[in-house]
């Protein structure tokens, strides 16, 4: 055998028991309005596949709603701490910096249209 022949063989091995122990699933179709799925291929970018849009659009929501639960998650866990340590910001006070820093921003933005 060639050197570096086993190790390739030895890869090949590796790779087609991860491959196939693999599956792939299907998600259901969904049944739409023709010119909804007209609407939606109009979209489509050049060379994409109406399944890779639908793919990309279903992930695209799982992350969305991991991210939404994460927020959500954090901001119980910071209401648990505050209850916890009775150490809360006063509402007026935090809204008061959120508008300091909107007028600084649109004072930003106006100085840019000048």
């Amino acid at each position: 055998m060639r050197p570096g022949l086993a190790a390739r063989s030895g890869r090949c091995v590796a790779q087609m028991r991860y491959t196939s122990s693999m599956k792939t699933a299907t998600i259901p179709s969904v049944r739409v309005e023709p010119d909804f799925r007209a609407e939606v291929e109009a979209v489509l970018a050049d060379g994409e596949t109406l399944s890779e849009f639908v793919e990309a659009a279903v992930r695209a929501g799982v992350e969305r709603r991991r991210l939404q639960s994460d927020f959500i998650a954090r901001g119980l866990r910071s209401r648990d701490e505050a209850r916890r340590t009775g150490d809360y910001i006063d509402a007026d006070h935090a809204l008061a910096g959120l508008q300091r820093t909107l007028d600084a921003a649109r004072g930003k933005l106006a100085k840019t249209r000048r």
